[in-house]
């Protein structure tokens, strides 16, 4: 009996060392007063594991969407981009054919990501469908993305799919993405949810990679949710002015 016994609690033990394993391996994040468990880890994103591809976000395209604000759709490309700049997450950005009726990449985007790499493609549609491209990516040793471009149906989808498919974690980032209809849009983003890719917005990319405000560069992270979302803007300036005032 007491053999059996110990057999029967070798399993236990046995799960009890892969999960302490699994949590000595699992990074720490500065500046949380309780670091996640690894299930809790993998659940947001990880900002040292991701690169973020900007597909197609090309003049002329902008010109056929009808899903978002373009100047919306713009500010937040900017925005995304932004904020990878200051998470350290590398950048990809692409156009099938930029000489073509689709336009070139929209100037702001360049000013924004100064160390962004540029991979200009063949004519292919997917992106994941170009060498360079996919190779680009598979430099960075990261498994992580983070997609957005123009239109969502097509220029998103399309590589999310091939990507998830590959092994890596896809996130699509709705708000910096543009179709041709809302109902274009609502099906991309149905579609891939059900493929296991993650639709989110610009501001939980934001959230996601800041994760914390006891951190050093917390000024800067903060300046770019002010630029992200105009109202928040104004709470920190209403915030700053009412701390003045009863110092006074």
């Amino acid at each position: 009996m007491a053999t059996a016994a110990a057999l029967l609690m070798q399993p236990v033990a046995g799960v009890g060392f892969v999960q302490a394993q699994e949590a000595a391996q699992t990074p720490t994040i500065p500046g949380l007063s309780r670091q996640p468990t690894p299930a809790a880890f993998d659940a947001l994103m990880d900002p040292n594991d991701a690169v973020l591809l900007l597909l197609d976000h090309q003049t002329g395209l902008f010109q056929t969407v009808n899903d978002i604000d373009v100047a919306t759709l713009r500010a937040n490309t900017v925005a995304l981009a932004k904020i990878a700049e200051q998470a350290g997450i590398p950048i990809i950005y692409t156009a099938s054919e930029p000489d073509g009726p689709n336009g070139p990449i929209m100037p702001e985007l360049t000013e924004a990501a100064p160390n962004a790499i540029y991979v200009g493609r063949k004519g292919e549609v997917s992106s994941w469908d170009n060498e360079d491209f996919v190779k680009a990516v598979e430099a960075t040793g990261r498994k992580t993305l983070i997609m957005a471009g123009v239109w969502t149906s097509v220029c998103v989808a399309f590589p999310a799919l091939q990507a998830q498919a590959d092994g890596y974690k896809v996130f699509a980032v709705m708000d910096a993405s543009g179709d041709v209809s809302k109902m274009a849009s609502d099906a991309a983003m149905l579609r891939m949810a059900n493929a296991g890719i993650q639709p989110v917005t610009t501001n939980t990319i934001l959230s996601e990679s800041h994760r914390t405000w006891n951190r050093e560069d917390a000024a800067t992270w903060g300046s770019l949710y002010g630029e992200l979302v105009p109202e928040y803007q104004a709470v920190a300036e209403s915030y700053g002015r009412a701390q003045e005032a009863a110092t006074k």
